[in-house]
């Protein structure tokens, strides 16, 4: 059996809605982690209804740092929780959303996380979500993956260090070139999911949708992988 887990970067709603449901649906995850989500003026019901337009449904309570995790019908969330990382002088706050959700006989602890321009910054949240991830895992039995905007490339610092912890699903398991940023010309990939050693990566890449609905949904473009689990 396999579980969809994605990543996208949705551009704090700025493009054309329509477009983004159906990209967004078009995933097919069974997991979705989202970054730029609404978190001022009806954050919660701007929230509920893209992801209900989706197919999907908000599993974290909490709108600090824009992140979030979706599900679709066939996980049960578990457990939702949401960490503020460090503050850092000067800079937008940063933080880690996580659900534990029960899929396909798997219990995941899942992280959408969207690390900062700055190299300090990033590196350090990266490492801080990092822990945070393990200890959620390890107190709920569940397998870690953690997913997001990076905002930098695989051969830098933050990026090296969680594929040195957890496995780059794109760099396991290619399917296309992993392009992720600009959505309309990518030439950069920034977004990425990253699961626990061990996990059996049976694909990683873009989503089968129209490049009218890619391009004009945002900014980024989504990445899912398809993980295998149980047995």
């Amino acid at each position: 059996m396999t579980v969809r887990v994605g990543t996208y970067n949705l551009h704090g709603l700025r493009d054309s809605l329509p477009a983004l449901t159906r990209v967004m649906a078009a995933a097919r995850a069974d997991v979705l982690c989202v970054q730029e989500a609404p978190r001022f003026g009806r954050w919660r019901a701007r929230r509920a209804a893209l992801a209900a337009a989706a197919g999907l449904a908000v599993a974290t309570p909490d709108r600090a740092g824009g992140v979030a995790v979706l599900v679709g019908r066939r996980a049960r969330v578990l457990h939702a929780e949401s960490h503020r990382l460090r503050a850092f002088l000067g800079l937008e706050r940063r933080a880690l959303a996580v659900a534990v959700v029960q899929a396909e006989g798997a219990r995941l602890a899942v992280g959408s996380l969207h690390l900062d321009l700055s190299d300090p910054a990033r590196m350090h949240h990266a490492a801080e979500a990092v822990a945070l991830m393990e200890g959620v895992a390890a107190r709920h039995g569940a397998v870690v993956l953690l997913a997001g905007d990076v905002n930098e490339h695989p051969h830098r610092p933050a990026w090296r260090y969680l594929a040195g912890r957890l496995a780059d699903c794109h760099a396991a398991a290619p399917e296309g070139d992993g392009l992720t940023f600009p959505a309309a010309r990518p030439s950069a990939r920034i977004d990425g999911v990253f699961a626990a050693r061990g996990t059996h990566v049976v694909s990683c890449g873009g989503v089968d949708a129209s490049i009218a609905d890619l391009t004009g949904a945002s900014d980024h473009l989504p990445v899912v992988a398809e993980l295998r689990v149980g047995h």
